[in-house]
């Protein structure tokens, strides 16, 4: 569902996760973590730039009809759009 509803706005995105390690040797400004699983599993960012942590509903555990669990990813996909301009400015 989430590369659905990214498609929807115009993101194109092939479903493969990466692991913080493929960016620690990366100079980053900023890493934004959304998920609160990856909040708490990784509290701590090791690589370079600041770490900030902004949490979303994962709707992924989304439970309900599949009409519902996609409002639920459209839902989260729209206040992530709308909170990400604000963290970055």
């Amino acid at each position: 569902m989430t590369i659905q509803v990214l498609q929807e706005i115009g993101i194109e995105h092939h479903g493969a996760s990466k692991s913080v390690d493929d960016f620690r040797d990366q100079d980053l400004d900023l890493v934004v973590t959304v998920c609160d699983d990856a909040n708490e599993e990784c509290p701590v960012w090791l690589g370079r730039g600041r770490r900030l942590h902004a949490s979303f509903l994962d709707p992924a555990r989304a439970a309900g009809t599949q009409a519902e669990r996609l409002a639920i990813f459209r839902q989260v996909r729209d206040q992530i759009y709308q909170k990400l301009p604000q963290i970055l400015s």
